[in-house]
Protein backbone atom coordinates (compact mmCIF):
# COMPACT_ATOMS: atom_id res chain seq x y z
CA UNK A 1 0.00 0.00 0.00
CA UNK A 2 1.61 3.25 -1.18
CA UNK A 3 1.18 5.83 1.58
CA UNK A 4 2.77 9.24 1.96
CA UNK A 5 4.64 10.19 5.18
CA UNK A 6 1.76 12.48 6.18
CA UNK A 7 -0.76 9.68 5.61
CA UNK A 8 1.34 7.34 7.77
CA UNK A 9 1.46 10.01 10.46
CA UNK A 10 -2.32 10.35 10.39
CA UNK A 11 -2.80 6.59 10.66
CA UNK A 12 -0.32 6.34 13.54
CA UNK A 13 -1.98 9.16 15.47
CA UNK A 14 -5.44 7.65 14.99
CA UNK A 15 -4.16 4.30 16.26
CA UNK A 16 -2.39 5.82 19.27
CA UNK A 17 -5.33 8.00 20.27
CA UNK A 18 -7.71 5.06 20.05
CA UNK A 19 -5.42 3.14 22.41
CA UNK A 20 -5.21 5.99 24.91
CA UNK A 21 -8.73 7.45 24.71
CA UNK A 22 -10.72 4.53 23.42
CA UNK A 23 -12.00 6.58 20.47
CA UNK A 24 -10.72 8.16 17.28
CA UNK A 25 -9.76 11.84 17.03
CA UNK A 26 -12.04 14.32 15.31
CA UNK A 27 -11.09 16.00 12.04
CA UNK A 28 -10.33 19.17 14.00
CA UNK A 29 -8.04 17.30 16.40
CA UNK A 30 -6.16 15.80 13.46
CA UNK A 31 -5.92 19.26 11.87
CA UNK A 32 -4.42 20.60 15.09
CA UNK A 33 -1.95 17.68 15.16
CA UNK A 34 -0.72 18.41 11.64
CA UNK A 35 -1.05 22.20 11.87
CA UNK A 36 -3.13 22.27 8.70
CA UNK A 37 -6.72 23.15 7.87
CA UNK A 38 -9.63 20.84 8.56
CA UNK A 39 -10.29 20.70 4.80
CA UNK A 40 -6.76 19.40 4.17
CA UNK A 41 -7.21 16.71 6.81
CA UNK A 42 -10.54 15.71 5.28
CA UNK A 43 -8.82 15.27 1.90
CA UNK A 44 -6.12 13.05 3.45
CA UNK A 45 -8.70 10.97 5.30
CA UNK A 46 -10.83 10.48 2.18
CA UNK A 47 -7.70 9.42 0.25
CA UNK A 48 -6.84 6.90 2.99
CA UNK A 49 -10.38 5.51 2.91
CA UNK A 50 -10.19 5.10 -0.87
CA UNK A 51 -6.86 3.24 -0.49
CA UNK A 52 -8.44 0.95 2.10
CA UNK A 53 -5.99 2.03 4.80
CA UNK A 54 -8.65 3.71 6.91
CA UNK A 55 -12.15 2.49 7.64
CA UNK A 56 -15.17 4.57 8.65
CA UNK A 57 -17.68 2.81 10.88
CA UNK A 58 -21.21 3.72 9.75
CA UNK A 59 -23.61 5.66 12.00
CA UNK A 60 -20.96 6.28 14.63
CA UNK A 61 -19.21 9.44 15.82
CA UNK A 62 -15.39 9.36 15.91
CA UNK A 63 -15.67 6.40 13.60
CA UNK A 64 -12.24 6.23 11.94
CA UNK A 65 -10.37 2.95 12.41
CA UNK A 66 -7.04 1.87 10.91
CA UNK A 67 -7.54 -1.12 8.65
CA UNK A 68 -6.13 -4.39 10.02
CA UNK A 69 -4.53 -4.84 6.60
CA UNK A 70 -2.19 -1.89 7.24
CA UNK A 71 1.21 -2.53 8.80
CA UNK A 72 2.51 0.66 10.33
CA UNK A 73 6.30 1.07 10.57
CA UNK A 74 6.34 0.47 14.35
CA UNK A 75 3.52 -2.11 14.45
CA UNK A 76 5.89 -4.97 15.28
CA UNK A 77 7.50 -3.10 18.19
CA UNK A 78 5.46 -4.51 21.08
CA UNK A 79 7.76 -2.73 23.53
CA UNK A 80 6.98 0.68 22.05
CA UNK A 81 4.17 2.28 24.07
CA UNK A 82 2.48 5.68 23.78
CA UNK A 83 3.96 8.23 26.20
CA UNK A 84 0.85 10.36 26.57
CA UNK A 85 1.83 13.00 29.11
CA UNK A 86 2.78 13.83 32.66
CA UNK A 87 0.76 12.78 35.73
CA UNK A 88 0.79 14.65 39.02
CA UNK A 89 1.95 12.80 42.11
CA UNK A 90 1.67 15.94 44.21
CA UNK A 91 -1.19 18.31 43.63
CA UNK A 92 -3.36 17.50 40.59
CA UNK A 93 -2.35 19.16 37.34
CA UNK A 94 -4.14 19.57 34.04
CA UNK A 95 -3.77 16.46 31.90
CA UNK A 96 -1.87 17.37 28.72
CA UNK A 97 -1.17 14.92 25.96
CA UNK A 98 2.44 14.67 24.85
CA UNK A 99 3.49 13.52 21.38
CA UNK A 100 6.20 11.12 22.42
CA UNK A 101 6.76 7.40 22.76
CA UNK A 102 8.61 5.32 25.33
CA UNK A 103 10.45 2.34 23.88
CA UNK A 104 10.67 -0.35 26.53
CA UNK A 105 12.92 -2.45 24.28
CA UNK A 106 15.69 0.02 25.06
CA UNK A 107 15.15 -0.57 28.79
CA UNK A 108 14.35 -4.29 29.00
CA UNK A 109 16.24 -6.83 26.95
CA UNK A 110 13.51 -9.40 27.47
CA UNK A 111 10.88 -7.15 25.91
CA UNK A 112 7.28 -6.65 26.99
CA UNK A 113 3.83 -7.70 25.87
CA UNK A 114 1.77 -4.65 24.98
CA UNK A 115 -1.88 -5.55 24.57
CA UNK A 116 -3.08 -2.30 23.06
CA UNK A 117 -4.59 -1.26 26.39
CA UNK A 118 -1.34 -0.15 28.02
CA UNK A 119 0.18 3.31 28.08
CA UNK A 120 2.89 5.23 29.93
CA UNK A 121 2.88 8.39 32.04
CA UNK A 122 5.84 10.28 33.48
CA UNK A 123 5.44 11.09 37.18
CA UNK A 124 5.71 14.65 38.44
CA UNK A 125 5.87 15.04 42.23
CA UNK A 126 6.62 12.93 45.28
CA UNK A 127 3.23 12.11 46.81
CA UNK A 128 3.62 8.40 45.95
CA UNK A 129 7.19 8.02 47.16
CA UNK A 130 6.30 5.50 49.90
CA UNK A 131 5.03 3.24 47.10
CA UNK A 132 8.46 3.59 45.47
CA UNK A 133 7.05 5.85 42.76
CA UNK A 134 9.33 8.86 42.51
CA UNK A 135 9.40 12.12 40.63
CA UNK A 136 10.61 11.43 37.08
CA UNK A 137 9.62 7.74 37.11
CA UNK A 138 7.49 6.25 34.35
CA UNK A 139 4.37 4.39 35.41
CA UNK A 140 3.00 1.73 33.10
CA UNK A 141 -0.77 1.89 33.17
CA UNK A 142 -3.35 -0.67 32.10
CA UNK A 143 -6.37 1.13 30.70
CA UNK A 144 -9.36 0.32 32.96
CA UNK A 145 -12.38 2.25 34.16
CA UNK A 146 -12.75 0.38 37.46
CA UNK A 147 -10.35 -0.29 40.31
CA UNK A 148 -10.20 -2.32 43.50
CA UNK A 149 -9.47 -0.68 46.84
CA UNK A 150 -5.74 -0.28 47.36
CA UNK A 151 -4.82 -0.16 43.68
CA UNK A 152 -2.80 2.78 42.39
CA UNK A 153 -4.84 4.57 39.76
CA UNK A 154 -4.80 7.39 37.28
CA UNK A 155 -7.88 9.36 38.34
CA UNK A 156 -9.48 12.18 36.38
CA UNK A 157 -11.24 14.65 38.69
CA UNK A 158 -14.37 16.60 37.79
CA UNK A 159 -12.32 19.76 37.19
CA UNK A 160 -10.47 17.97 34.38
CA UNK A 161 -7.32 17.44 36.44
CA UNK A 162 -5.55 14.10 36.63
CA UNK A 163 -3.69 12.64 39.59
CA UNK A 164 -1.88 9.45 40.58
CA UNK A 165 -3.09 8.04 43.91
CA UNK A 166 -4.20 4.88 45.71
CA UNK A 167 -7.92 4.27 45.32
CA UNK A 168 -10.29 3.56 48.23
CA UNK A 169 -14.02 3.71 48.78
CA UNK A 170 -14.64 5.48 52.08
CA UNK A 171 -18.16 5.89 53.56
CA UNK A 172 -19.90 6.53 50.27
CA UNK A 173 -17.12 8.68 48.90
CA UNK A 174 -13.89 7.99 47.04
CA UNK A 175 -10.60 8.58 48.83
CA UNK A 176 -7.55 9.16 46.66
CA UNK A 177 -4.74 8.44 49.07
CA UNK A 178 -1.17 9.68 48.62
CA UNK A 179 1.73 7.56 49.81
CA UNK A 180 3.53 10.41 51.53
CA UNK A 181 2.61 11.81 54.95
CA UNK A 182 3.27 15.34 53.72
CA UNK A 183 0.15 15.20 51.52
CA UNK A 184 -3.52 15.08 52.48
CA UNK A 185 -5.90 12.58 50.83
CA UNK A 186 -8.34 13.83 48.21
CA UNK A 187 -12.01 13.06 48.91
CA UNK A 188 -14.44 13.16 45.98
CA UNK A 189 -17.95 11.92 45.28
CA UNK A 190 -17.00 10.90 41.77
CA UNK A 191 -13.95 10.53 39.57
CA UNK A 192 -13.13 8.78 36.30
CA UNK A 193 -10.64 5.94 36.56
CA UNK A 194 -8.49 6.05 33.44
CA UNK A 195 -6.20 3.17 34.35
CA UNK A 196 -4.44 1.13 37.02
CA UNK A 197 -0.67 1.16 37.50
CA UNK A 198 0.89 -2.21 36.67
CA UNK A 199 4.55 -1.23 36.65
CA UNK A 200 7.14 1.45 37.27
CA UNK A 201 10.18 2.24 35.15
CA UNK A 202 13.10 4.25 36.49
CA UNK A 203 16.24 5.32 34.69
CA UNK A 204 19.44 6.62 36.24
Amino acid sequence: MNLTPKQLHILTRIRDLRIVRGCSPTMQELADELNVSKVTVFEHVEALIKKGALLRQPNKARSLVVSPEVELPDADRLTRLPLVGTIAAGLPIEAVEDRQRLDLEALFSSGSNADGNTFVLRVSGDSMIDEQIRDGDYVIVQKRNTARSGETVVALLEEGEATLKKFYRDRGRIRLQPANEAYEPIFVDHCVIQGVVIGVVRTY
